[in-house]
């Protein structure tokens, strides 16, 4: 039997006073009322800046980890298109649940934005996967962690990224893609542009001759349009109150049309031939931005071929796995940055798929 020994009343009159001093002095320092009753958290975490080039660019990028965490696996972060740098709020659920799990996260500024250099990579899906790499080249070397155990997350174009990345590196221990289409921007882009101008009430005739203007760049950028005619469909469709909805700038310049192609016809599902990696394709079930039926059946046709792939639908979930965003706010630019992840079974999803494969550990606690 364990006995507890009452402690003298003094010494526990003494105590006590200097707890309360300490809530107190903690209340006045930082206005927080709650420091008179809140409890020590479980885990601790830890931030650590970190640099690292990828040939003559510099990135710069912030490492979470559990305090004193040893042989830990991480997470490298890719960027959608619109979300380029560290602090937004769709990174902040991978920063507050993978720590406790025993996994940490690293998240950096996309090359060309914050502290990450100034020569820009949007469109570059090669580069800007090898960023990824460099940065897993890097925290390899870091002895907190464990350099067989580093994966990458990404949702967008960084799940794109992130199997590319997965493709090039055999190092890779694990993937993660979120809202990635197994088509081509091309495809995808075209899909999201018909459900952007329907959610904001344009009839069909609309969204016709936006597809249009999108497919006589489309033709001009393969070599079967000439650029004269694929002008003038664009300064038709510039004349149109949904104009700067559909993605397109106002002129064909020959640079437009080479950046065009190159960032259009990446085809993402030939990559996964060369993903060896345990990998995680997630989907939400009501993305306007991405044809998840689309995908999801192209991979169920190969999925002998693929048996280290994981494809899963989050019901009811929009493109950053959010449940409650109105669907206009969805598809507008100006609120792309605000949206993050509010799912709970996108959570349980990605925590169950880690500790299923043995990276999540709770040594975090």
């Amino acid at each position: 039997m364990i006995t507890v020994k009452p402690l003298h009343v003094p010494l526990l009159a003494s105590l006590v006073l200097a707890v309360s001093t300490a809530a107190a002095d903690q209340v006045q320092a930082t206005g927080d009322k709650s420091a008179t009753w809140s409890a020590r958290p479980s885990t601790s975490t830890v931030t650590v800046e970190e640099t690292f080039s990828n040939g003559a660019v510099a990135l710069s990028g912030t490492l979470y980890l559990p305090a004193n965490a040893r042989n830990l696996p991480a997470v490298i972060v890719f960027h959608s298109a619109s979300s380029a740098t560290r602090d937004l709020t769709l990174y902040l659920h991978l920063k507050q649940m993978l720590p406790p799990l025993g996994i940490a996260v690293f998240v950096y500024d996309r090359r060309g934005t914050g502290k990450s250099g100034r020569t820009g990579g949007q469109g570059d899906y090669l580069a800007l996967a090898d960023d990824g790499i460099a940065a897993r080249r890097m925290l390899a070397q870091d002895p907190r962690l464990d350099p067989k155990r580093i994966g990458f997350w990404g949702l967008s174009q960084g799940g794109w990224l992130s199997l590319l990345a997965a493709s090039r590196s055999p190092e890779t221990a694990f993937a993660i893609s979120v809202s990635a289409p197994m088509t081509t921007p091309e495809v995808q882009m075209n899909f999201a542009v018909a459900n952007i101008l329907r959610i904001n009430g344009y009839a069909q005739a609309d969204i016709d001759a936006a597809l249009a203007a999108r497919r006589a760049v489309d033709d001009a950028a393969r070599g079967q349009l000439d650029r004269a005619t694929a002008q003038r469909s664009l300064d038709t469709a510039s004349d149109k109150p949904w104009f700067h909805l559909i993605y397109l700038d106002r002129t064909v310049t020959d640079a437009y049309l080479e950046r065009w192609a190159k960032e259009m016809w990446h085809d993402p599902l030939p990559i996964l031939t060369s993903v060896k990696a345990p990998t995680l394709i997630i989907y939400g079930a009501s993305d306007p931005w991405v044809p998840a039926k689309t995908s999801v059946e192209a991979l169920q046709t190969s999925a002998a071929q693929r048996p280290n792939i994981t494809v899963a639908v989050v019901a009811g979930a929009d493109h950053a796995m959010n449940l409650s965003t109105p669907l206009e706010a969805q598809v507008d630019p100006a609120k792309l940055n605000d949206e993050a992840p509010n799912s709970p079974e996108y959570f349980s999803l990605i925590a169950s798929w880690l500790t299923a494969q043995g990276f999540a550990s709770g040594r975090g606690r």
